[in-house]
């Protein structure tokens, strides 16, 4: 009966051992994977993953400048826009003074009648200044001045004491130029040839005076009008879009 059981025994210690050593044959036969990698090439890794991001910081910043370039260029484009709209309302209005091709207009009294002994016209009346203007406008005239004085929408020919005055500017003597701006050397022929066979010609020479016709001149100066300007009937916006 001993005998059995030390069989017992010796047959239980036997297979344990056995499992041990099966465990252990298995353990070496797949080890734990490890970074088998040398200190230089974990380096050379390193610094792989450091020039990547280094690169990828450039570019990010890169990035930024083209979007904050984009966002400049879309802001100076706003205002010059409102810059170029400005200009182009203060040319229309004629506040800017006009350098380009054109004609010249001169008024004087008539000197065969001044020989002859005639009363000599010494003003140039308000209603033959207004069909001068009538005449240049439907010649396509762009800008015109009066004795220097510019001439825009809201100008007033009158006389006042019998003298005339465009906007409160006297026309003191004769003779009197007239300046006339167009947009090229081809309209300022038109406009010349066109005025030399106009009909103002006649009714300045009714009234005793003679209204001389310059040839097309590339550069013509017209100076801007200096008045105040005085707006009625407008009132500003209010934040909404309600006035």
């Amino acid at each position: 009966m001993d005998k059995q059981k030390m069989n017992v025994s010796f047959t239980l210690i036997a297979v344990l051992v056995g499992f041990m050593i099966a465990i252990q044959f298995q353990t070496v036969k797949k080890p734990i994977e490890r970074d088998t990698r040398d200190v230089w090439q974990l380096r050379e890794a390193l610094l792989k993953e450091k020039e990547l991001q280094s690169n990828l910081l450039s570019e990010i910043r890169s990035n930024e400048e083209k979007l904050s370039a984009y966002e400049s260029k879309r802001k100076q484009s706003k205002e010059q826009a409102l810059r170029d709209t400005l200009q182009e309302l203060k040319i229309e209005a004629g506040l800017t003074e006009i350098a380009g091709p054109g004609i010249t207009l001169q008024i004087e009294p008539v000197i065969e009648d001044i020989k002859l002994g005639a009363p000599v016209t010494k003003v140039v009346s308000p209603e033959l200044l207004k069909r001068l203007l009538n005449e240049l406008n439907m010649f396509e005239a762009k800008y015109v001045a009066i004795d220097g004085q510019r001439i825009i929408n809201t100008t007033v020919i009158r006389d006042i004491n019998q003298e005339t005055k465009i906007d409160g500017h006297t026309i003191k003597s004769l003779p009197v130029e007239v300046r006339v701006g167009v947009d090229d050397i081809s309209s300022a022929e038109k406009l010349s040839n066109r005025m030399k066979v106009s009909k103002a010609i006649e009714e300045f020479f009714i009234e005793n005076l003679r209204l001389s016709v310059s040839a097309p001149n590339p550069n013509i100066t017209v100076p801007a009008y200096d008045n105040p300007m005085r707006i009625r009937y407008l009132e500003p916006i209010k934040e909404g879009g309600d006035s």
